[in-house]
Parts: C-alpha cells; sequence; structure tokens
C-alpha cells in the first residue's frame, strides 16, 4: 500500500474481491437512487431546442416534479439499474490497469490516467445500449415526446417505470435501426467519457496531493476527499460537457454523425449550447463524486485482506521506529518495509515448501523435541517471533552485532599484546645491537693499537742494518 503523505493507496491486490464486489454494488445503488433526477434533467436541457421547455436546472425540477410527481424523475430509471454491471467492470478494469501499468511507471497520474481511460473503454461498451434505452424514456412526458419515440399511452400512474414501455422502445429501436440502434453514439459515448475518466482521476489525486501539502498533518485524509473529488468532477464536467451534449442528441434524436450534430448545434444555438445541462451536471456530480471518493476509499478499506490490516499497524509502527528517515524519504521507507517483507514471507514460504517436499516431519518434531529438551537447563529466554518485524529485526540483528564487537575486540586486545611483545624484541634486538657495535669499536681500537706496536717494533729491528 503506497503512503503520500497521510494519504494511503489501496491497490488491486490488498483488496478481499467477494466483499469488495459485494459492498460495491450496494454503494453504487445507493449513489444512482440519489442523483438519478439530476441526470434526467440534464438529459432533457441537452436535447430541447434551446429554452422552449425549460430555462434551467432548477425549472426543469420544479415542472418535471409539478407535471409527474416524483416518479417522473425517475423514469428510466429500472433500465439504467443494469449499469451496475458495468460499474463493476470498470472499477474491475480501473484497478486490474493501474496494477499493470505501475510495472513500467509509479507515476500515479500516469497510473490513473491510462487505468480511468481504459475502464472508460470498457464500460462504454456496456453502458451504450442501457443509455440509449433509458434515456428515450426519461424524454416521456405527457401528451408529447422529445426525442425519435413515444410509448403507447401516456406514461402516467405505475406506468412510469413498468417494463412494458422498456419493451415498446426496443421494439421501435428495433424496427428502426436495428441491432446497429443500441450503439448509436458509441463514437461520442467513448469521446466523451473516455477523456472525462483519464482527467477525472489525474485531478482527483493531483487535488488531493495540494491540499495534502497546503493542510496541517493532523487534517483528517476524509476532508481532502471530500474537496479535490468535487473538484476534479467539476474540472471533468466542464472539458467534457460540449462532447456530452453531442452524444445525447446523437442517441436521442438518431443522428448519424458527430461532426453535422455540432455544426446543426453551433449554427442554432451558438457556442452556449455546448455547455447546456453543465450546472445540472455539476450539481450531480457534487454529491455523488463525494459519496464515491468517500465511499469508494472506505469500501476499500473495508475490503482489505485481513493479514493487511494488522500489516497496515504493522507498518505504522515501522514508521514511527524511523520518523526521521520516513519524513525526509516516505516512498523510500516504504519500498525498504515492503522489501523487507516480501524477503521475510518468501524464505518462511521456502522452508515450508521444503519441509513439504521432504515429508519428513517426525524427524523434524524429534529435533524440535530435542532443542527444547536441551534448552530446558537454558537460564536465558528462547527466542520467539513477535509478530512485528521491526521489533524481531532489532531483537536478532542487535545481539549478532554485540557478539562481533566482542569477537573483535578480544581479536584486538590479542593483537594488541602481540605487538607489546614483538615491540618488546625489537627494543631488546636493538640494545644487542648496541652493545655489539660497541663491542666492535673497542676491539677495532685494540687491534690499531697493537697494529702500532708492530709497525714500531718492525722500526726498531731494522735500525743496525
Amino acid at each position: 500500500m503506497e503512503d503520500k503523505r497521510n494519504i494511503q493507496i489501496i491497490e488491486w491486490e490488498h483488496l478481499d474481491k467477494k466483499k469488495f464486489y459485494v459492498f460495491g454494488v450496494a454503494m453504487t445503488m445507493m449513489i444512482r437512487v440519489s442523483v438519478y433526477p439530476f441526470t434526467l434533467i440534464r438529459t432533457r436541457l441537452q436535447v430541447q431546442k434551446g429554452k422552449s421547455l425549460y430555462h434551467g436546472t432548477f425549472d426543469a425540477f420544479i415542472k418535471i416534479l409539478r407535471a409527474d410527481g416524483v416518479t417522473g424523475l425517475y423514469r428510466g430509471f429500472l433500465v439504467n439499474t443494469f449499469t451496475l454491471i458495468s460499474g463493476q467492470c470498470y472499477v474491475t478494469t480501473y484497478e486490474l490497469t493501474r496494477k499493470f501499468v505501475a510495472d513500467y511507471s509509479q507515476s500515479n497520474t500516469v497510473k490513473s490516467l491510462v487505468a480511468g481511460g481504459s475502464a472508460s473503454l470498457v464500460a462504454q461498451s456496456i453502458t451504450v445500449p442501457i443509455d440509449v434505452v433509458s434515456q428515450h424514456l426519461m424524454m416521456q412526458r405527457k401528451g408529447e415526446k422529445m426525442g425519435r419515440f413515444q410509448v403507447r399511452g401516456n406514461p402516467e400512474g405505475q406506468g412510469v417505470v413498468a417494463f412494458g414501455q422498456t419493451k415498446d422502445i426496443i421494439r421501435q429501436i428495433l424496427r428502426a435501426d436495428g441491432l446497429r440502434g443500441f450503439y448509436r453514439g458509441y463514437v461520442a459515448s467513448l469521446l466523451t467519457y473516455i477523456p472525462n475518466s483519464a482527467v477525472w482521476w489525474p485531478f482527483y489525486h493531483f487535488y488531493a496531493e495540494q491540499l495534502s501539502s497546503l493542510c496541517p498533518k493532523e487534517c483528517p485524509h476524509i476532508v481532502f476527499q471530500a474537496i479535490s473529488g468535487p473538484l476534479a468532477a467539476a474540472t471533468a464536467s466542464i472539458l467534457t460537457n460540449p462532447m456530452d451534449v453531442i452524444r445525447t442528441r446523437v442517441q436521442v434524436e438518431g443522428k448519424n454523425s458527430i461532426i453535422l450534430t455540432f455544426r446543426q448545434l453551433m449554427a442554432e444555438e451558438g457556442p452556449w449550447g455546448l455547455m447546456k445541462g453543465l450546472s445540472a451536471r455539476i450539481i450531480s456530480a457534487t454529491p455523488s463524486t463525494i459519496v464515491i471518493v468517500v465511499g469508494y476509499e472506505s469500501l476499500k478499506k473495508l475490503s482489505l485482506r485481513p493479514e493487511l490490516v494488522d500489516s497496515r499497524h504493522c507498518y505504522q509502527r515501522f514508521t514511527d521506529c524511523y520518523k526521521c528517515f520516513y519524513q525526509l524519504q516516505p516512498e523510500m521507507t516504504q519500498r525498504i518495509y515492503d522489501k523487507f517483507v516480501t524477503q521475510l514471507q518468501t524464505s518462511i514460504q521456502e522452508e515450508i515448501s521444503e519441509i513439504k517436499a521432504e515429508g519428513n516431519l517426525e524427524a523434524v518434531l524429534n529435533a524440535l523435541d530435542a532443542i527444547v529438551e536441551e534448552s530446558k537447563d537454558c537460564k536465558e529466554p528462547a527466542w520467539r517471533p513477535s509478530g512485528i518485524p521491526e521489533k524481531d529485526l532489532r531483537g536478532t540483528v542487535v545481539p549478532y552485532f554485540l557478539q562481533q564487537r566482542d569477537a573483535l575486540q578480544r581479536r584486538v586486545q590479542k593483537q594488541e599484546a602481540e605487538n607489546r611483545q614483538l615491540a618488546d624484541a625489537v627494543l631488546a634486538g636493538r640494545r644487542q645491537v648496541e652493545e655489539l657495535q660497541l663491542q666492535g669499536q673497542a676491539r677495532q681500537q685494540a687491534w690499531k693499537a697493537l697494529h702500532r706496536e708492530q709497525k714500531e717494533l718492525v722500526a726498531v729491528l731494522r735500525e743496525p742494518e
């Protein structure tokens, strides 16, 4: 798990997948129920000609509520719930792609950009047919229609959410366009949601990291999420809303060309037509984004594998032991910790594999019993792993280093004693050399004196001649 200051990034391999999908479906359903009315309003605002029906988000909300009641805000909702499948596919693709990209780049921005775009590509391939049907249901109004198709009879009362209307719309789409009609606007959807997703995730992490650097360390993580999520959603909405308007027009009005739809929209309503429904989109994105980012991160924490919950506490204790180094190099600290834990796990697995491969468990157990018997007379307590890697490491390494220090001290003392003996021997040798030199000098002088006496004697003996 990567930890940038107090922003923890939980990756795919850390999750209990069963919990993740169960909680994820429940959370996604809750979000869709809360924001679907604004999705319906946004779609109608984007399709209407100018301001022929509604003058804005609030006006549309009031008029729909008066005309059709609360159920009118949920037209096509049951069909739209099938996008829960695409939502889980989106999350799975996003997490798996992040894991794959991590082998080539450790940049969180790069991982989010590539993973967000790839996840949207997969999700939209599933979502577009559902969106086409649900959008046509959204366009149904009392006594008139806003899209190409209209269900039989007025959609009132219980019939608003009935599947009979869905069958009617599906038949009309098949009759008019065939199977291709369910993928009308597919390219426009990709051009809308791939950039939207690819932009949202990097901006979300960017805003969160910037807020983390500006706020005090004691500031809780949830504050960064609650602020950075809506900021990223607003940024992505502004950048992708023009293509979203074109996508909705193509799917609802049956257009065949993105370019022609763009030209027609520019001719009828000008550049501001590309920003229709932006306020409704941002309004729906803000609460849903807060729920998504806070709920998604909470979901990932709830779905952590049990062994990793304890690992998080171990890592916290590890960083507490090396607080100064962690503050200077948090990423390096994380890599050192991960490397140590990985090597420890690998070592344990190898030992277990060797025992299993040998299959001689009885001999191993007998050897353990023998060790227990031998240790009965030992006064020092036997070493046992505490379950805290840093504590076990210190408990194992420090005694070893102390033993090495004592051994080195003994060797140094022994060497110093030998050096003293050698120094004494050298000094004794020097004294002997000096004595020998003095003896040699004395003998040389005696020899010279004898040589002079011999010369004098020889000279005396030669005089009579």
